[in-house]
């Protein structure tokens, strides 16, 4: 055993997500362990944690066989001491640095297993901007941290096996040589339990053939990372007119966007698509005739300028959700075998804003009018909540229904009230540039603040409406002007509820934003007793 005292015993924490079999893998230790002669405690420490559902499960072997004890027998604790674990186990990154955050791996002892797989925290999906902790800086921490680490993409062994992942990370510690029994034992242990007995046996299988062959070594952090994310979607291909139209260095990002755009509406709006860049690109060749910066801003506006025109609305929800691609991911996460039928339940509640978006102005308005004095009355905003099983004949109709109503997006008041305030932001994007090429470059990377739905959506919206009329053009410098809209554009990707935001107009002159009204409920107390 890898730097194990021959008399203390071998202690293993394990890190699981709800539903991940957390509880059946600290039970396989323990089972493995009484099997082959050695005592054993295993417990269970329930917790949140950084999410709903995370569980951290405590084991302690004693590595000599009871036999060996001359009658002796081990005493064990009940719960984790920090500096004191032999084995770190995870089925997710984060959950493994954040345990390094609370000082339970120790850098002469602890070993450290796990997945490179992410289920993102709530902080970091509430990010207005990408939120997302960097995996190569959780990676250094372990490193840094550990005596050994070994990180791979466990989650897709589990679905190349057909199990859950308690099952590989058996066959990761199996193969890691801490514990001091043969893999048969663990297999038997597996045998015993009944249960997917041929899937687990392959998932562990797979992770011992990992572990057992190519991590003596230890890769570096970012070269193990890359190792177990998927290879990158090759680029849809440009039409050669427009790829003569364009420089190289933009192409890979616009025929993405121009792909997207055909998706979400026709060819036609893809062309709209290409006549904006076109813009952009002749305001950047004005300011960088030479192309020295590598048509940097004309590849910053491609990217944002693609995701604002497919703006989510309900007919792009039901699109998404009659994939084939998204069938086939749904029953790879259940496991589902070919002979089994899986069923999906989606919810929607959708508001008067959503069915106003493909409503004609007028009617729009009026709706939005009705909406607007029963919030002011009190009531809160009308919703058609709809639970819909996907998987049923009614329910997929339901939704091809919606996903038809593609060529009513034109019309509708949404799509109107989208297009003309992204001419809004391209014709600052292009006034920018013909200024100075930083200037249009900061504007063009505020496109970043649109995203999402709802009020998330309008938020972003109106920070950029007010960038740009308070920020972005002026009696200073336009370099100056370059780095308030940048400051602007950090604060308000930094912080969802707008202080620093509104502390960064402040410092540099712009009028506060106007208050939202919001309604006062009064809400009946329930008599006591």
């Amino acid at each position: 055993m890898n730097d194990t005292s021959a008399s203390r015993p071998v202690a293993i924490l394990v890190c699981a997500l709800g539903g991940e079999g957390g509880g059946v893998l600290s039970q396989w230790l323990f089972d493995t362990a009484l099997a082959c002669g050695h005592s054993a405690q295993s417990t269970s420490i329930p917790g949140v944690a950084q999410r709903t559902g995370a569980t951290t499960y405590y084991v302690e072997v004693c590595p000599q066989p009871d036999v060996a004890l001359g009658g002796r027998r081990p005493v064990f604790s009940l719960s984790p001491v920090p500096g004191a674990i032999d084995l770190l186990l995870s089925s997710e990154l984060l959950e493994a640095a954040r345990q390094v955050g609370q000082g339970m791996v120790g850098a002469e002892r602890t070993m450290v297993i796990s997945s490179s797989a992410r289920a993102l925290t709530v902080a970091e999906k509430m990010q207005p901007g990408d939120g997302r902790v960097d995996d190569v800086a959780l990676l250094g921490t372990l490193q840094r941290h550990a005596r050994a680490v070994e990180v791979f993409d466990m989650a897709a062994l589990a679905r190349e096996a057909g199990t859950v992942i308690s099952a590989v990370m058996l066959g990761a510690v199996a193969a890691s040589g801490l514990l001091p029994f043969a893999r048969e034992a663990y297999e038997s242990t597996i045998r015993r339990g009944g249960k997917g007995v041929d899937a687990s046996l392959r998932g562990f299988a797979l992770a011992w053939d990992r572990v057992a062959a190519g991590r003596a070594q230890r890769e570096a952090a970012h070269r193990v990372l890359r190792a177990a994310l998927p290879a990158a979607t090759p680029a849809p291909a440009l039409p050669p007119s427009v790829r003569e139209a364009f420089p190289a260095p933009a192409h890979e990002t616009i025929a993405l966007g121009h792909a997207r755009l055909v998706d979400y509406q026709d060819a036609a709006y893809a062309a709209l698509y290409l006549q904006r860049l076109r813009r952009v690109l002749d305001a950047e060749r004005a300011a960088d005739p030479d192309g020295t910066l590598g048509a940097a801003l004309t590849r910053e506006t491609a990217r944002w300028l693609a995701l604002w025109m497919a703006f989510d609305d309900i007919v792009r929800v039901a699109h998404l959700k009659l994939r084939a691609a998204r069938a086939a991911r749904v029953r790879r996460e259940v496991a589902a075998r070919d002979d089994e039928l899986v069923r999906v339940y989606d919810h929607f509640k959708p508001g008067a804003p959503e069915l106003a978006a493909l409503l004609p102005q007028r009617w729009a308005e009026r709706l939005l009018a009705w909406d607007a004095r029963r919030r002011a009355a009190g009531r809160e905003p009308w919703a058609l909540p709809m639970k819909v099983g996907t998987h049923t004949v009614g329910g997929a109709l339901a939704l091809r229904v919606v996903a038809s109503l593609k060529g009513r997006r034109r019309r509708g008041s949404r799509f109107a009230l989208e297009q003309s305030l992204i001419e809004r932001w391209l014709a600052a994007v292009e006034r920018g540039a013909r200024e100075h090429w930083a200037l249009g470059d900061e504007l063009a990377r505020c496109g970043r603040l649109i995203k999402g739905y709802g009020s998330t959506n309008e938020r972003g919206k109106e920070r950029l409406l007010h960038v740009i009329d308070h920020l972005a053009f002026g009696a200073s410098a336009p370099r100056e002007r370059a780095a308030a809209v940048r400051e602007a554009r950090e604060a308000a990707l930094a912080d969802e509820g707008g202080a620093a935001f509104d502390r960064t107009l402040a410092a540099h002159g712009a009028p506060p934003r106007a208050a939202r009204p919001q309604p006062v409920r009064f809400h009946r107390r329930r008599p006591q007793g």
